[in-house]
Order: C-alpha cells, then sequence, then structure tokens
C-alpha cells in the first residue's frame, strides 16, 4: 500500500513536471488543448496539462529576413540585380502561428514579387538613385500584406543594385567625361578669374599711381604757390618800405641825379658795345650840370642855393 502510494506521488510529481513551461521575456505563447487554441499565456511560470495541451512559443523581438539577390527588369528594359533585407516584428502570435505557414518563406517571396514590381515601374537611372523611394513602397506594400499574418513590417533597406557590366562600364565612362568636363569648366573659370583680378589689380594701380601723381603735383603747386606769395610779399613790403624811407627822407634833385650815374655806371660796366638812354634822363642830366655847377662854387669858396622846386 506504501509502495502504490509511492508510485501515485510519483507520478503525479512526473506529470507536474511535464506540465511546468517557462515562457521567456522577449516571448509569447499559445496554448492548445487537443489541437484547439485555448489562450496565450505571458513570459514566466506556466503551467499546462500534460498529454493534453501543448505550448507554441513565439519571439517577438524584431526579425531580420534577407531577400536572395534577384534580377530585375527596369522600365527602359534594363536588367539590374536587387539584394533587399527586411525586418519585421510579431504584433499578434495567433495569427503568425495559424494565419500562415512558414511566415518567414511567405514574406521573402512576397518581397521578391513586390521587388519586381516596383523596380520594373522605375528606368534604370531612377532606381539607381531612388533607394529611399523603393525602400517606403516596399515597405508599405509588405506591411499591409503581412497585417492579417500578425506581423508588422518596420523597414526595408536595398543593399545592392547593380546593373549590367556594360551598363558600368559606360556609366564609368560617363562620370569620367562629367568629371573631366567640370574640370575644364573650372579651370577656365579659374583662369577668368585670375585675368579679372589682374586687370582689376592692374586698374588699381594706376589709379592710385595717377592719384598719387596728382596729389604730389598738387603739393608741389601749392608749395611753388606759397613760396612766390611769400617772395611777393617780401618784396611788397621792401618796396614799401624804401618807398616810405625814400619819402620820409624828402630826397633832392641831387640825390635822384647821383644815384642815376650810379646807376649808369653799373649799366656800362659790361660787354655791350652800345648804350641806350632813356629819353626821360635829359632832364636828370640838367641836374647833373647843376651839381657840377655846386661843386664849382663850393671850390670858389660861394654856394648859392638854389630855391627849393615847386610841387
Amino acid at each position: 500500500m506504501i509502495a502504490l502510494l509511492v508510485i501515485i506521488i510519483l507520478f503525479v510529481f512526473f506529470l507536474a513536471l511535464l506540465g511546468i513551461r517557462i515562457v521567456r521575456p522577449y516571448q509569447r505563447a499559445c496554448v492548445e488543448r487537443l489541437g484547439r487554441y485555448q489562450r496565450t499565456v505571458q513570459p514566466g511560470l506556466n503551467f499546462i496539462l500534460p498529454f493534453l495541451e501543448r505550448l507554441l512559443k513565439v519571439d517577438m523581438r524584431e526579425q531580420v529576413v534577407d531577400v536572395p539577390p534577384q534580377e530585375v527588369i527596369t522600365q527602359d528594359n534594363a536588367t539590374v540585380t536587387v539584394d533587399a533585407v527586411i525586418y519585421y516584428e510579431v504584433t499578434d502570435p495567433v495569427r503568425v502561428l495559424y494565419n500562415v505557414a512558414q511566415f518567414r518563406l511567405a514574406t521573402i517571396k512576397l518581397a521578391q514579387t513586390n521587388l519586381r514590381n516596383v523596380v520594373g515601374d522605375l528606368s534604370l537611372d531612377e532606381s539607381l538613385t531612388s533607394r529611399e523611394r523603393i525602400n517606403v513602397k516596399l515597405r508599405d506594400v509588405l506591411d499591409e500584406a503581412t497585417d492579417k499574418w500578425g506581423a508588422k513590417v518596420t523597414r526595408v533597406e536595398l543593399q545592392r543594385i547593380e546593373p549590367p557590366g556594360d551598363v558600368t562600364e559606360a556609366m564609368h565612362r560617363q562620370m569620367k567625361a562629367e568629371r573631366e568636363r567640370r574640370a575644364a569648366v573650372l579651370e577656365a573659370e579659374g583662369f577668368k578669374q585670375a585675368q579679372i583680378l589682374r586687370a582689376d589689380g592692374e586698374r588699381q594701380k594706376r589709379v592710385l599711381e595717377a592719384t598719387g601723381q596728382a596729389e604730389a603735383i598738387e603739393r608741389v603747386a601749392t608749395a611753388e604757390k606759397f613760396k612766390l606769395l611769400t617772395v611777393a610779399e617780401g618784396e611788397a613790403q621792401a618796396i614799401e618800405r624804401v618807398y616810405a624811407a625814400i619819402h620820409n627822407g624828402r630826397p633832392t634833385n641831387d640825390l635822384i641825379a647821383i644815384k642815376y650815374l650810379e646807376a649808369l655806371a653799373k649799366i656800362a660796366d659790361g660787354k655791350a658795345s652800345k648804350l641806350f638812354v632813356p629819353y626821360e634822363a635829359s632832364g636828370v642830366l640838367g641836374a647833373v650840370g647843376m651839381v657840377g655847377e655846386l661843386l664849382k662854387d663850393k671850390a670858389a669858396g660861394t654856394v648859392t642855393v638854389p630855391p627849393p622846386a615847386k610841387g
């Protein structure tokens, strides 16, 4: 009896061990009883009925699906090789288990089909330069299709788009020619700018030189003007002083005649063979004669003072 009780206890303990299931934090589990869905259990320790129920775990983390490379014909009949990567996450574990068989395979085939449609509507140049456009369009199509499967496509990335070899070579030649053209244009622009700057520099140089010369001439002219004005003012002041001194001294005709003779002596002291005497010299010569008479009278001991001149 005790042995039977021990066997029963061990059997119950073994059944309890069989019914214990642990669900990880990133998982959800669906419980089936006799082939029929019963409930969805959360992460942690869960119990099921052994031999009657089974636990189907679903990973809720974001998953990556690599779409194999495939050849796609563009709108302008060019063949390109396209390789893509799909990122998705499960939103409903029940639908992902019961609404689709082999979810990953179905997603890959769906991506390949829609990739042909999306790239087929673009030209070769557009397909090579519109990666983001292709990614967004393909993601929208896959997200809509996988929604009833209980999954959400978060991102679609094109890893590579390779055109045929001859097209690639032609593109390389075109790119090289474009770069050479740009280099030639830049070189011509640089030469043009250099010529413009050189001409502008030469013009500024000439303007500065002309300005400097004009300022120098102006300063020299100002200095010469100042010099002439200063000399003229000095001469004018000298003449005024001499004139004032003459009038203040009240010179007589005798003194004027003597000064005139001294001046004539200086004029005659030259290399000229002819001497022109001004017409007004006759009056002065008369005064000279008078001076001679005065000198004779002085020698005789008698001096006659002539009457003062009128006026």
